[in-house]
């Protein structure tokens, strides 16, 4: 709960950015990060300092060009930003401290329910897989997202939009099959209504049917993970050339979302 004494401990105006992570927030992913090759030349930047940038760059909608000069070179971010890509490191870190957050929260470390939802995002110029989803009439990539029922993000999956969620659905069950074992219900909306999703693995498939009284658009209980990303202007459309980039700023945010919490309440 925030009090006037923890929202001075959190205060974030003394640091140089607002995306700059606190002693307490780098303590918590920093025993995660890739340890230093006892060969070769010594690091010239602290990891600290290049997950900053990344943070920077995913908060602010910038270039890598466009980083501050009192960031580490854009060729030294970059180049970290593409080995955590490659070595899944942020979606290594996001399992982490899900599983930390939810023990403090007194909950069992992996979820036994959860919930399942896309988003649909536009494309800019940088290329990459894309398609048209007919039913949002937008032209770019969708976001698939499995969330514990407090919206903790559990599996990220981008691609193309014209992929219908009836299809993109079974992919991010079964990828969910062995981080998290436990699952045995997922919760979803009419969108995800058939054999398809309901034959793609053995956890058990609810789908939550609008309110009989709602009219238009209602935002429905414990869909929050969209919401959340969505203060990330990198986020608000799909900038990545390739699909393993855009997961990897996916669990960035989700990271950035759960090392906040967590240092919060420590």
């Amino acid at each position: 709960m925030w009090t006037p004494a923890t929202r001075r401990q959190h205060n974030r105006e003394s640091l140089r950015y607002e995306t700059d992570m606190m002693d307490a927030e780098w303590s918590l992913i920093a025993p995660l990060m890739p340890t230093a090759r006892p060969t070769g030349r010594p690091r010239k930047w602290p990891l600290r300092e290049i997950v900053n940038a990344i943070f920077y760059v995913m908060r602010g909608g910038i270039g890598w060009r466009l980083l501050p000069s009192d960031f580490p070179p854009r060729s030294t971010v970059f180049r970290w930003f593409c080995l955590f890509r490659d070595t899944c490191l942020f979606e290594k870190i996001n399992h982490k401290l899900l599983m930390l957050d939810r023990e403090r929260c007194g909950r069992e470390a992996s979820p036994t329910a959860s919930i399942i939802d896309s988003q649909t995002v536009k494309t800019c110029e940088s290329g990459g897989p894309r398609g048209y989803d007919a039913g949002k009439k937008i032209k770019g990539r969708k976001r698939h997202a499995l969330v514990d029922t407090d919206g903790r993000a559990l599996v990220l999956y981008p691609h193309p939009a014209s992929i219908q969620d009836r299809d993109g659905a079974g992919p991010v069950l079964n990828a969910s099959r062995r981080p998290f074992p436990f699952i045995r219900k997922v919760f979803a909306d009419s969108g995800y209504q058939g054999p398809r999703v309901a034959e793609a693995t053995s956890i058990a498939v609810e789908i939550v049917k609008r309110k009989p009284d709602q009219v238009g658009f209602a935002v429905q209980p414990r869909r929050r993970f969209f919401a959340w990303i969505s203060r990330n202007r990198r986020l608000w459309r799909d900038a990545e050339a390739t699909i393993e980039s855009a997961t990897a700023f996916l669990y960035a945010a989700a990271v950035m979302i759960l090392v906040r919490r967590i240092a919060r309440h420590q």
